[in-house]
């Protein structure tokens, strides 16, 4: 005949709860992760394909740390508030010159900045602008190379962290010089074409020497078909 003792008891009670634990663990674990609501896309080419100009190690570490970071940040912001249904473009400019929501805009600006950035990459394409949008810089710059002197003058002229930009904006092409995270979206404009003038996209390349960085980009990475592409209608 067995006799029950205090300690058994306790015995039974502790491995009941472990087994009821081992049950009700597959189901928690089982349980989908939440989505992301705004998702980087993926790089379009291998993070050699802009080398010499921009090296492999600079495209890994802004593709995939500072960018990255930019939407990480973002959806931590936006999380379970109304902006979180919106479209990237949207959230720039709802949240463009409101200070509550600079956060926002500071890391869903320079998301949608990048995305447009690494797109104008692509290899292939025209090496220098064609039609429409060969006419529209020959009638604002008086021709291409007058252009990318301008566009080089203008990067150089941010100071600090920020970006370069051909935009179309009132029916004619623009250059401007916009800090941090500010673009032309944010303006109520068309971006043609963003060059980054923050340290990480050349420090690790070209030091301190910015207007380096920015000409190699000009002379040899620009698909000036995608920034034709680009143009209103």
């Amino acid at each position: 005949m067995s006799v029950s003792t205090p300690l058994s008891r306790r015995g039974f009670l502790a491995s009941g709860t472990a087994a009821l634990a081992g049950l009700a663990a597959p189901a928690l674990w089982s349980r989908p992760a939440r989505a992301e609501s705004f998702v980087q896309p993926p790089l379009p080419y291998p993070d050699t394909a802009l080398e010499p100009a921009i090296s492999a190690r600079t495209v890994g570490l802004h593709y995939g740390a500072h960018h990255a970071g930019y939407f990480r940040n973002l959806n931590r912001l936006t999380v379970d508030t109304p902006l979180e249904a919106l479209t990237l473009e949207e959230v720039v400019v709802r949240s463009s010159g409101v200070p509550s929501l600079q956060g926002v805009f500071d890391n869903a600006g320079q998301a949608w900045n990048h995305v447009i950035y690494w797109d104008q990459f692509r290899p292939g394409g025209p090496s220098a602008p064609e039609g429409r949008l060969a006419t529209a810089i020959e009638e604002s710059f008086g021709g291409f190379e007058p252009f990318k002197a301008a566009l080089a003058g203008t990067a150089a002229t941010v100071f600090g962290s920020g970006w370069a930009w051909l935009e179309w904006h009132a029916g004619s092409l623009h250059l401007t010089g916009t800090r941090n995270a500010d673009n032309p979206l944010a303006r109520g404009r068309t971006a043609l074409l963003g060059i980054d003038v923050w340290e990480h996209a050349y420090y690790l390349d070209y030091e301190n020497r910015r207007g380096e960085h920015v000409s190699a980009v000009l002379e040899s990475l620009v698909n000036w078909s995608v920034v034709a592409d680009r143009l209103p209608a």
